[in-house]
């Protein structure tokens, strides 16, 4: 049987795992990250139905889906704390159980209250598994496929979204909505129970409780100390406002504007999505091979994703319905979330090494509070007022907002990184030339 040695980054020795053991972890993680989107995504493919039936204006659906960003937003940091603390592996299985038993309430809910209740569960069950997530998963590798694993981690979300989506529409059409969710719920319990049965704390996480404690003396503060970094969370959420909330109201306006049934509209919006997922590889891709040796590039190219996007977004919604308008809505998509990769490296670029983990926290906190979760709610309450359509055309011009936050953030990159690194003890991770990707 194959060995690969791990070692954590403050140690010299390593732990001996097993690799077939260590890709069965990462399935079964990555499997729960599916389970995870699919969860939270899957109430875009039923919206139609939805307002139908309980007579919902878009603001309500919208806060249906805006409550779960906003739960994972508030919920990230304090919850992978705790994870650390008291074991990521039961904390895992145990959000599983919660987001999946939570989606079950989904589907048994009997008014738009209960519908509520049962999405802020599912907001509350999978706030830190992102996070917590890609710890276990790097934690049975070598350091040299960190970054290969981040990414094929990180994309699972996309490939989530989408299973939701398209899954979900196709079942409402033919069973009901209700056994959407019920169908997500039970795929997420199987894993949920499955996988504490299968994945050992001892095996992949020794002395966490120490280092638990250890972070807290670390430099925290590089996390808010400079311009550029506050700047490029800021800038980061208000990016992607704009695509969050197209992708999660794309199968609505298919619904409304296209004629299309929900398993027709929630296909088409998988596509959109996937344009998405492929686009945050491919600019990530892009963004390390321009800016290796020009690390202040990254803040030019993601001023450039929100200029390109806010205008294919606007030249697709000034559009009547047609061919022509979803090819530009893909290609607007492509690019809308290509600031990820960028941000991700500006962040780490921006603070101290110890403290990335917390770091990419506080950008998730960024990202949820700033577009995941207020862009679906502020786009419903709008379209109440003037369409859909007419909202959609308001959407990208966010992205202006963004580009201009990013150019502050360059004005004062090459500053704050000099200043980090006159502070700073040398990156490890940096020193490796293996670069963070969010």
């Amino acid at each position: 049987m194959a060995f690969h040695p791990i070692a954590d980054d403050d140690d010299s020795g390593g732990v001996v795992v097993a690799r077939k053991y260590a890709w069965i972890v990462f399935a079964l993680t990555f499997s729960l990250l599916i389970s995870d989107y699919m969860s939270r995504q899957v109430l875009n493919a039923v919206f139609p139905l939805l307002k139908s039936e309980w007579a919902l204006s878009d603001g309500q659906l919208g806060l249906l889906s805006g409550i779960v960003a906003l739960m994972v937003g508030l919920l990230t940091f304090p919850l992978s704390l705790m994870a650390d603390r008291f074991g990521r592996v039961k904390s895992l299985a145990l959000m599983a159980m919660l987001w999946s038993l939570a989606t079950l309430g989904c589907a048994l809910a009997q008014d738009y209250q209960q519908m509520f209740i049962a999405r802020f569960m599912v907001g509350v069950g999978e706030a830190a598994y992102g996070s917590v997530g890609i710890a276990v998963v790097i934690s049975v590798f070598p350091k040299h496929m960190r970054a290969t694993l981040a990414s094929a981690f990180m994309a699972g979300g996309m490939f989530g979204s989408v299973l939701g989506m398209a899954l979900g529409g196709a079942i409402a059409a033919k069973l009901g909505w209700r056994w959407s969710f019920a169908g997500m719920a039970l795929f997420g319990l199987v894993l949920a129970m499955l996988y504490p049965l299968i994945v050992k704390e001892a095996r992949i996480a020794p002395q966490r409780a120490a280092k638990a404690v250890a972070v807290v003396k670390r430099p925290l503060r590089t996390l808010w100390s400079s311009r550029s970094v506050v700047a490029t969370y800021v800038a980061s959420g208000l990016q992607l406002f704009v695509g969050g909330t197209v992708m999660v109201w794309i199968p609505s306006y298919l619904n409304r504007y296209y004629d299309m049934p929900t398993d027709k509209a929630g296909g088409m919006a998988a596509i959109i999505v996937l344009c998405s997922g492929a686009g945050m590889i491919l600019c990530g891709m892009l963004s390390d091979r321009l800016c290796r040796h020009s690390p202040e590039r990254k803040v030019s190219l993601a001023i450039g994703f929100c200029l390109g996007s806010c205008l294919l977004l606007s030249a697709a919604f000034a559009l009547q319905a047609g061919p022509l308008q979803l090819a530009l809505i893909c290609l607007g998509m492509l690019i809308a979330t290509g600031t990820t990769g960028p941000c991700g490296a500006m962040v780490a670029n921006l603070t101290h090494y110890s403290v990335h983990g917390t770091a990419f926290a506080t950008l998730t906190l960024a990202n949820n509070m700033l577009g995941l979760a207020p862009g679906p709610f502020i786009t419903g309450r709008v379209s109440d007022l003037i369409g859909l359509h007419a909202a959609f055309q308001l959407v990208p011009l966010v992205s202006l907002a963004a580009a201009a936050v990013f150019f502050y953030a360059k004005c004062h990159y090459h500053k704050d990184i000099a200043r980090l690194q006159g502070q700073s003890v040398p990156d490890p991770v940096r020193e490796a030339g293996i670069e963070v990707k969010l």
